[in-house]
């Protein structure tokens, strides 16, 4: 399990050059976190979390774990039909989402393992080529699946409410985001992570001190 500290290169390297988001890390203090290793689960989870807020999501996600006898995977999916995995809760297009991925994989049309050789854009462009899966997923899924570095996911509400709380401003726009975080590469996945652990940690619901 990776462990993020003061003494990580990473970790070094970020605070050297963005002092705002520096004073993010020291709050935050050292973190460890773990890859996603079920590919397929996360998707689906990502595919249900669209538009919700986290806890909605995990209690639908919950109930299509409990559809699918406790595990969720394509072959568990693929016994359900489209309205018994919407009865959950979930859209209908949410629902056609999942069993589409579900029905690629088994007729060898995706190939999730073959993504660790791929480049980031090359996963984005063939996860965004199924149906229900946006850019948006497509960063989660490098982002915590595939641990790529480098990934500015400037589609993410939660990112940006971290991001604009580490800089005391509104920061919305493709163009603001970039222009912040191009001083994190090479390790703009970490500094990302380091948002998502300020919003976690409740640290946000208060201004950051000068």
């Amino acid at each position: 399990m990776p462990i993020l500290t003061s003494d990580s290169p990473s970790i070094q390297h970020l605070c050297k050059a963005d002092k705002r988001l520096a004073k993010t890390i020291g709050l935050v203090g050292q973190i460890r976190y773990r890859s996603h290793s079920d590919r397929f689960a996360f998707i689906v989870h990502e595919i249900i979390e669209q538009m919700l807020s986290a806890k909605a999501g995990n209690r639908i996600y919950a109930r299509l774990r409990e559809l699918c006898s406790g595990r969720i995977s394509p072959a568990s999916i693929l016994k359900h039909s489209e309205d018994e995995i919407k009865g959950i809760g979930t859209a209908r297009s949410k629902a056609r989402a999942i069993l589409g991925v579900a029905e690629a994989i088994r007729e060898k049309k995706l190939d999730l393992k073959a993504f660790d050789t791929q480049s980031d854009e090359e996963v984005i462009r063939n996860l965004t080529m199924l149906r229900g899966i946006g850019p948006w997923s497509a960063k989660m899924f490098l982002i915590f699946c595939l641990d790529r570095p480098d990934v500015v996911p400037f589609e993410d509400v939660a990112f940006l409410q971290g991001l604009s709380w580490t800089y005391g401003r509104e920061i919305r726009t493709r163009d603001e985001v970039l222009k912040v975080c191009r001083k994190w590469h090479p390790y703009a996945s970490i500094g990302a992570r380091y948002m998502y652990y300020a919003l976690d940690m409740g640290l946000t619901k208060h201004k950051m001190r000068k």
